[in-house]
C-alpha cells in the first residue's frame, strides 16, 4: 500500500479577490503528488482553521495579494494554538515585502513565498517540513 499523500488546504482570507497565482500553485502541488483542496476566494480565517480541522491537513497555505498578510497570519496563528492544532505546517505566499518575512516568522509560520518563487522552492519545502 502506498504511504498517504500530503494534504494542503490552500485558501485566499480577505478581500482580495486575486486568484489566479493560488491556482496555478494548487496544479503544481497536485503535479507534486499532493492532494489540494482549494477552498476559494474571500475566506474568513474562522472559516480557514475550520476546513483545516474537518479536512485533517498537513499544510495550511495562504496565498494574499492584499498586503494584508500580517494581520491575517497573526489571527490564523493565534487560532492555531487556541484550537490546538500546532502540528498543522503553515505557508504563505503572495506579495510579500521582504521586511515582513522576519514579523511572519516571528508570528510562526513556518514557509513564505514572495512572489516569484519557483514552484518546486514551495513543493520541496513541504515534502521536508510536513511531519511524517
Amino acid at each position: 500500500m502506498g504511504k498517504r499523500k500530503i494534504r494542503v488546504l490552500l485558501a485566499k482570507p480577505g478581500l482580495d479577490g486575486h486568484d489566479r497565482g493560488a491556482k496555478v500553485v494548487a496544479h503544481a502541488m497536485r503535479e507534486a503528488g499532493m492532494e489540494v483542496i482549494y477552498t476559494g476566494l474571500h475566506q474568513t480565517v474562522p472559516s480557514i482553521v475550520n476546513q483545516a480541522i474537518q479536512e485533517d491537513v498537513d499544510v495550511i497555505g495562504l496565498s494574499i495579494m492584499s498586503g494584508a498578510h500580517i494581520p491575517i497570519c497573526k489571527k490564523l496563528m493565534g487560532m492555531i494554538k487556541e484550537r490546538d492544532i500546532g502540528n498543522k505546517l503553515v505557508i504563505v505566499g503572495g506579495v510579500i515585502p521582504n521586511k515582513d518575512i522576519p514579523v511572519l516568522q516571528d508570528r510562526g509560520v513556518n514557509g513564505i513565498f514572495p512572489g516569484g518563487v519557483h514552484f518546486d522552492e514551495i513543493t520541496t519545502f513541504i515534502e521536508e517540513n510536513v511531519a511524517k
